[in-house]
Order: structure tokens, then C-alpha cells, then sequence
């Protein structure tokens, strides 16, 4: 492709109609997303190798863990944070809004294996406002007595120095708050494993590069630690209880006080545990139309990431001259991207095969994100409404 020149490019266009006008379009934003492929793979390899930051100290901590039905890994999961190598107190609050939540009796488990651990289970239905998830959290927090609290989801995998690399982030000057990018874990089935590599090979590069140029302010659910003077000056969990993505409210408070949110170099993994194709769709357009609540210009701009159906539907509207080309060239700038991402990351990289599949997928969910502003969460439904408040619209139907 780079040895074309443009009126080569040009030369299998007539330009006179719109289907060419469009192809030529999207071999353009292709171009872009290989330029960005390549981008994300450098940045990839410089966030691996970034140094973390040495610990001063080990205060005792509270870890939330808000539960909602089981999952297929939950009590490998939990125990994980149950077996931190950390030298001070860790407090864990299990709470759930169900008193038949069958989380329940994995948590009586982990209180049963652990008997030197100081594990608690908070059960209250009391809800403060559309989002269930922070008032699951409100309900938990008055039982925390450390003031380092650690927020995370349930289907959050980490390793044994977890709490040592959060509690070291936290320290640094001008920090208010610590989350962590993740990548994907697959349960056995291909749709976890599509979602693990949209979590692979397109959400952490595009994390990775809006970092790097300071485009992006995130916060993941993945991990939130913040100190409790900290989230009682922002207004506490209460001031985000309306919002569809909490984590994100809870960074942007945090940084519109005059704090940072710190991001370490470790990353953890969220446990993908789709087993249909409609678990499956659900999952990812909820995190679509998220991000595109709360960033609509970033979210627009992510579209030259999908160079690979960009390149494909050029070839669709505009013919074949430059296609093959446009096409192999993406295809190999993705490899790239993904075999640094496996490198820095660790990851299992058996997704080549399935690449241009994955890359289809996430393109139709890209498009599919721009029409309506419903989400599905955890078997209920929820409209978005202005500022990202949620409105309630029940129960999803099996």
C-alpha cells in the first residue's frame, strides 16, 4: 500500500457516486487504524516495562466486594483476595441485596476455609438509588473499619501482591485514587472466548494509547482503592448512585478535586464467563454504550481502530484496486499489535485464527452502540439517561 501513488490509489474510482466516495472513506480510516495499531503496540511495550513503585508503607485495608448471583469462577475468585501476601490487616466485606443470593453460601465457604482471615457478610436489600451495584456498596461501606478501602468487581482474577502494588500507587504525591487496567480470561467456550479478546486486543490498546497521549481519564471497576477522607470529601458513594458507570464518576470526582488517579503497571484479569451468543451481545453492548455515555467523542474516534472491517468494507462499496493491499496490511498491523500485546502482557495468544473474526464482532457492536441508549445489567434492564443517570425499566425477560 505504501508504494502506491495516489493516482494509483485512485485509480479503480470512478468518484462519481457515493458507494466510491464511502470506500475510499474507509480505506482511509483503515490506514489510520494500522498507524494506530502500531502506535498501541508501542505503547503497550512501554507500559510493560514501566517500574512500580516501591511501597512505604502497609496500612490495614478494607476490600468491598458487591456480589450478584454466582458465577461459574467466583470462589476461585474471591479466594484470591482472601490469600493476599500483604503484611498488614485486610478487612473483607461481602455484600449482596438478596437474602436468597446464592453468592451467599460461596462467601459461608470462604468464611469456613479462611478461619484466620477477617471475612464479613453484609445482607441488605436497602436500595439509594437506580444503580444497584453502589448501593450494595452504601449498605457495605459502614461496615469497613479500615480507611484504605479497595473496591472490586467479582469477576476480578489477581495475584498474591495485589494489595502490596495498590496500596504503593496510593502513596505516591497527589494521588486520590488507584485503579488498574485488566486483560481477559476465557472460561472454556468460544464466546468467553471472543470476550476476552475484545478485551485483549481491543480495549486495552485503546486504554494504552489514551494514556500515553493523555486523552483518557479513566477508572475501572477492575480496581478502585481510595482512602475514606478522600471519598467523604467527594461526596462518598452516595454522590455516584445514579450514574451507569459508576467507577468512571468515582475517578472524574476524585481528579475535579485536585487529585490524580494513578494507574500501575500491573494489570489484573476479568474472568469472561459468556456461554451464548446472547450472553454474549448483551455484555458488549452494555460496555459500548457505556464508554459512549461517558465519552462520545472517544468513543466516536475509536472508529479508526477497526481497520480490518474498514478495510473490508472498502472492498464491499469501492472495488478491489487498492484493496488486497489495504487489507493484507491491516491483517499484519494487527498481528503485530496482538504479539506485542501477548508479549508484554502475558497473554495466551491462541486468538490469531479467530482475529478477523473478533475484529467483525467488535465493529458490529461499535454500530450497534449508536442505536439506543438501553442496557442490560445483571438481569435487569436500565435506560441512559442525561448526565449518565439511570432510569429503571425492570427485569430482562429470559
Amino acid at each position: 500500500m505504501w508504494g502506491l501513488g495516489v493516482d494509483e490509489f485512485f485509480a479503480g474510482f470512478s468518484l462519481t457516486n457515493a458507494a466510491d466516495w464511502a470506500a475510499v472513506i474507509c480505506y482511509a480510516a483503515a490506514v489510520l487504524g494500522c498507524l494506530y495499531a502500531l502506535a498501541a503496540a508501542w505503547a503497550a511495550r512501554g507500559f510493560a516495562h514501566a517500574a512500580p513503585a516501591p511501597a512505604k508503607a502497609y496500612p490495614p485495608v478494607s476490600i468491598l466486594k458487591p456480589l450478584h448471583g454466582t458465577e461459574p469462577n467466583l470462589y476461585a475468585n474471591l479466594a484470591r483476595f482472601c490469600a493476599q501476601d500483604y503484611p498488614s490487616p485486610v478487612q473483607i466485606v461481602f455484600g449482596v441485596a438478596d437474602p436468597a443470593d446464592p453468592a451467599i453460601a460461596i462467601v459461608r465457604n470462604l468464611i469456613a476455609a479462611f478461619p484466620d482471615r477477617d471475612l464479613q457478610l453484609v445482607v441488605n436489600a436497602r436500595r439509594h438509588g437506580s444503580n444497584r451495584k453502589v448501593s450494595n456498596l452504601i449498605n457495605m461501606a459502614g461496615q469497613a473499619r479500615h480507611d484504605v478501602l479497595v473496591i472490586s468487581d467479582s469477576d476480578i482474577i489477581v495475584g498474591p501482591d495485589y494489595l502490596s502494588s495498590i496500596v504503593a500507587s496510593l502513596d505516591g504525591p497527589g494521588v486520590g485514587l488507584v485503579t488498574c487496567l485488566y486483560r481477559g480470561a476465557a472460561t472454556i467456550g468460544p464466546w468467553a472466548r471472543l470476550a476476552a479478546a475484545a478485551i485483549d486486543y481491543h480495549f486495552l490498546p485503546s486504554a494504552l494509547v489514551g494514556l500515553k497521549l493523555g486523552l483518557a481519564e479513566p477508572c475501572f471497576g477492575s480496581t478502585i482503592a481510595i482512602r475514606k477522607k478522600t471519598l467523604a470529601m467527594i461526596g462518598g458513594f452516595e454522590a455516584v448512585v445514579e450514574q451507569l458507570a459508576d467507577d468512571y464518576a468515582l475517578g472524574a470526582l476524585v481528579r475535579r478535586a485536585g487529585l490524580s488517579v494513578a494507574i500501575p503497571s500491573m494489570i489484573v484479569a476479568h474472568d469472561c464467563t459468556q456461554t451464548t451468543a446472547l450472553d454474549f451481545f448483551r455484555h458488549e453492548l452494555r460496555w459500548a454504550r457505556t464508554i459512549r455515555s461517558v465519552d462520545p467523542l472517544g468513543y466516536a474516534g475509536l472508529a479508526i481502530t477497526h481497520a480490518v472491517p474498514l478495510a473490508l468494507l472498502g472492498v464491499l462499496l469501492g472495488g478491489m484496486t487498492p484493496a488486497a493491499t489495504i487489507v493484507i496490511t491491516a491483517l499484519a498491523c494487527r498481528f503485530i499489535l496482538q504479539m506485542e500485546l501477548d508479549r508484554a502482557f502475558h497473554l495466551r495468544g491462541d486468538f490469531y485464527w479467530m482475529g478477523p473474526l473478533r475484529d467483525i464482532a467488535s465493529f458490529a457492536v461499535f454500530v450497534a452502540s449508536f442505536f439506543g441508549r438501553g442496557v442490560e445489567w445483571r438481569g435487569h434492564r436500565y435506560g441512559v439517561q442525561a448526565g449518565n443517570t439511570l432510569a429503571y425499566y425492570g427485569e430482562v425477560e429470559s
